[in-house]
């Protein structure tokens, strides 16, 4: 696992990078910010690609567990790519509203997550 700085406005944001996946579960979510934010991050980005794909599926509750732990502690987190492939109404809906608040975004590309979480 890589991680890339982006500075914007004074703001130092966190773009996980890696061949794996990162986030299987809550802990790991957890793990994650910790170590971030550790090092001066709290706007994080984090591709979907290093996402189990479980996080998905809504009915697990995984989902809702992990964004629990980055909206406890004031984190906020961008996951990026493409979201298509998802075409369950629930989880439409979800990515639907959660676009709508600052803390989680689900967005297209890592320039796209940078300009929301410098603004």
């Amino acid at each position: 696992m890589k991680i890339e700085s982006h500075t914007i406005n004074d703001t130092n944001i966190a773009e996980v990078l890696s061949e794996e996946i990162v986030i299987n579960n809550a802990e790991d979510g957890l793990d994650l910010l910790g170590n971030l934010y550790y090092q001066g991050f709290d706007k994080i980005i984090v591709h979907e690609q290093n996402i189990t794909p479980a996080f998905f599926d809504l009915k697990n509750g995984i989902a809702g567990e992990i964004l629990q732990k980055f909206s406890n502690y004031r984190v906020s987190l961008a996951i990026i790519g493409d979201f298509s492939p998802y075409q369950s109404k629930s989880i439409k809906d979800f990515i639907y509203e959660s676009n709508k608040g600052k803390h989680i975004n689900f967005l297209g590309s890592t320039a796209e997550a940078v300009t929301k979480l410098a603004g």
